[in-house]
């Protein structure tokens, strides 16, 4: 028995150091001020993040959105699993992004929930979830059809005038357009004018089919925001699907400084564009996002290697990181909108987790206190092992990456009392074995022998109940269920096998003839 005993020991012990140490990147991490982790190497960092506990939005601040993805402009054999690729889209974004934990889940047949923890610039995550990001490339038109088309617009417009009284008599459209460096502008304040005129029912019927007017980025010219305005062909010479990599950074051929994203093609697309470029020499290829150009280079020769650059001016290298992870992910199906956004500030998290822990400490507290007074030294074995048991979850919880949130932190004071109730059920049976008369070590062994079934049916179905919640649960039942889960199997281990544990070495090195129980 010794010899088994000291067996038993050891794989306590290896236990019990591994959740030390698996709990000892969770001390460091929380006792790390910010400016201290600003300071680690990020592979250290990212260690420690890592392995630290993870804590779900409620417990560390960040946010909730509810997505619905707009099928109203799909075929019907378009629609048929567009919210299943939009998911998987915005999932590796979000990846990308570097949001530890993320929560993406379907909800019906057209809504997505997301959850980020930890999220502080929710303008920017807004931005690189919702963007539909439709890359295409087309060819411009040259000066010289865009100024005509442009003028017979202008001499149309100009002709209705006197049976509109919203538009000018005088060159409606060019007074507000100018022709700057090679490239058609419009002042910021005249911009919804510009576009309104373009996009007349009467006006469209006068540009052709295979030719659209384009808006570019912003920029300030001649010490004013200007939009840069691009007749482009109509139809895609090249799309999104034609990427292999966008990777952001510095250095341009105008700028040495200047911002930028180089774009890889996939295998099959650069003979395409070999073919694009090699037919285009001496024309622009503009490179629109979302019907917006982001840059309109001209091509100087037949280009075999499959690379192409979209340079972003006066960006910054987050804004240009951001589009790279956006090109990278892939262009959204259908467009999505936020219909439900809610916030958790950082201190509101930091506040639930106080609460939490308060309410662990002092329910903890008070079964402490009364297994001392009900059971004397035998309770303050069954103490012990409810420390173990708290220090157990807690090293699960780290080491498979689980996330601990508010519901979670409940499962964990329902998990208390669980643990106690398993060591009345063990010390009540050895009570009355020893009133039966049977010496200290046989009342210890039947007691518990006795109480084993009545103990493993409790956890076994409670065990169950939880692994349901987990599988058809969402969010927060989800985090209940794991916390409750792990607690069970955490009790189980502690009351029946390290308090005896304690007991049989009480007896057989302690030579103890009588327990305080």
């Amino acid at each position: 028995m010794k010899k088994n005993l000291r067996w038993k020991f050891i794989f306590f012990f290896i236990i019990l150091i591994s959740a030390l140490w698996q709990l000892s990147y969770t001390f460091r991490y929380t006792k790390m001020s910010n400016e201290e982790l600003a300071n680690l190497e990020p592979g250290q960092r990212k260690i420690l993040e890592d392995k630290s506990i993870h804590l779900g939005l409620d417990l560390k601040g960040g946010m909730h959105l509810i997505l619905e993805v707009d099928k109203s402009k799909l075929s019907d054999e378009e629609k048929k699993g567009a919210t299943d690729r939009a998911l998987e889209i915005i999932r590796n974004r979000i990846d990308q992004f570097g949001v530890t934990e993320p929560s993406i889940e379907k909800q019906g047949s057209d809504r997505i929930l997301i959850q980020l923890p930890g999220v502080a610039d929710r303008k920017r995550a807004k931005d690189i979830i919702g963007k539909t990001a439709l890359l295409e490339f087309r060819i411009v038109a040259d000066k010289e059809a865009q100024q005509n088309l442009l003028s017979r617009i202008d001499e149309y417009l100009a002709d209705i005038a006197s049976e509109d009284s919203s538009i000018p008599e005088m060159m409606p459209l060019l007074s507000n357009i100018e022709f700057i460096q090679y490239n058609y502008y419009v002042f910021s304040d005249f911009k919804g004018e510009v576009d309104e005129y373009l996009h007349r029912e009467d006006v469209q019927k006068s540009i052709p089919r295979d030719r659209e007017f384009l808006w570019g980025k912003p920029e300030e010219k001649e010490g004013r925001r200007m939009f840069p305005l691009y007749l482009v062909h109509a139809e895609a010479v090249l799309t999104g699907a034609a990427i292999l990599s966008a990777d952001a950074g510095i250095g341009t051929s105008n700028n040495p400084m200047g911002v930028k994203v180089d774009l890889t093609m996939t295998r099959k697309a650069r003979s395409k564009w070999a073919a694009i470029t090699g037919a285009n020499i001496g024309r622009k290829i503009a490179i629109i996002l979302d019907n917006i150009v982001q840059s309109d280079p001209v091509v100087r020769e037949r280009i075999p290697s499959g690379r192409s650059q979209i340079t972003l001016g006066n960006s910054t290298m987050e804004e240009a990181k951001d589009l790279s992870i956006i090109l990278r992910a892939g262009a959204l199906p259908a467009p999505v909108r936020i219909i439900e956004e809610r916030s958790v500030g950082p201190s509101l998290g930091a506040d639930s987790i106080a609460k939490g822990i308060r309410s662990i400490v002092i329910g903890g507290a008070i079964i402490i206190v009364f297994m001392l007074i009900y059971y004397g030294l035998s309770g303050l074995i069954a103490d012990f092992a409810l420390c173990l048991n708290l220090l157990f979850i807690l090293a699960v919880l780290s080491a498979f990456k689980f996330t601990l949130t508010l519901p979670g932190l409940a499962g964990i004071v329902l998990t208390v009392g669980a643990a106690i109730d398993a060591n009345v059920l063990i010390f009540e049976r050895i009570r009355e074995e020893l009133g039966f008369g049977k010496t200290t070590g046989a009342a210890i062994s039947s007691g518990y022998k006795k109480a084993f079934v009545t103990i493993l049916d409790a956890n076994v179905t409670t065990f169950i109940t939880a692994m349901i919640l987990y599988f058809f649960g969402t969010g927060p039942i989800k985090g209940f269920a794991i916390t409750l889960a792990i607690g069970i199997l955490a009790n189980f281990f502690t009351a029946i096998f390290v308090t005896r544990m304690i007991f049989d070495f009480g007896i057989s090195f302690l030579k103890i003839k009588r327990i305080s129980i």
